[in-house]
């Protein structure tokens, strides 16, 4: 990746997204030795402009910034990464440096997708996704039929907390389904919009 650190006087900004909940949780500054030591160690590493020197987010309270995946903008000077983190990412103990707190959890379906396709290409062994996708399109499809009809037991008779476990087997049966036919939860966004118009 090629990152100019020339034009902020051998810094870029980096900004940090949670990759479970897309919450921006804070905006850091990288030289060239910070973000090498990111890629190298796995956690974020900035370059303290108070300090003068690299600083990892975490090396006191404990709060690290697990990385991800890193990007690069199109203008080749400010980086995007994202990561899981641990704990507050403020030194004030909010979990944004906007004081907002990192919640989305909407946004865990789509860390899901990304698991069941990754499993869909890897097909690793003793992985119940897996046995799913070799027992083929039919036994998924029944499977989304098993989970419906539980999930309209449990909304009609049953109680909430089990109406909402059968509900979430649904949906997680619902994406290794649409997984296995070459589609996303992207695709059924983009078919309900088109009908929300």
């Amino acid at each position: 990746m090629n990152i100019d650190f020339s034009k902020l006087n051998g810094l870029v900004p980096a900004i940090i997204q949670d990759d479970q909940t897309r919450k921006v949780l804070m905006l850091g500054f990288m030289n060239e030795d910070a973000y090498r030591k990111t890629l190298e160690t796995g956690l974020v590493t900035f370059f303290s402009r108070t300090k003068n020197r690299l600083w990892t987010k975490g090396e006191e309270s404990g709060n690290f910034l697990k990385v991800v995946k890193v990007f690069n903008d199109c203008d080749e000077d400010t980086l995007l990464i994202l990561v899981n983190p641990v704990g507050p990412v403020c030194h004030t103990g909010t979990d944004t440096c906007w004081g907002e707190e990192n919640k989305g959890d909407v946004f865990f379906l789509d860390f899901l997708q990304r698991f069941i396709q990754k499993r869909f290409e890897e097909m690793p062994e003793g992985s119940y996704t897996t046995s799913l996708f070799k027992k083929g399109v039919n036994r998924m499809a029944q499977k989304v039929g098993e989970e419906a009809v539980e999930t309209v037991i449990e909304a009609t008779n049953g109680t909430d907390e089990m109406f909402l476990y059968e509900a979430s087997d649904l949906i997680y049966h619902l994406i290794v389904l649409l997984t296995s036919k070459g589609y996303s939860l992207d695709d059924i966004g983009r078919e309900l919009k088109k009908r929300h118009k």
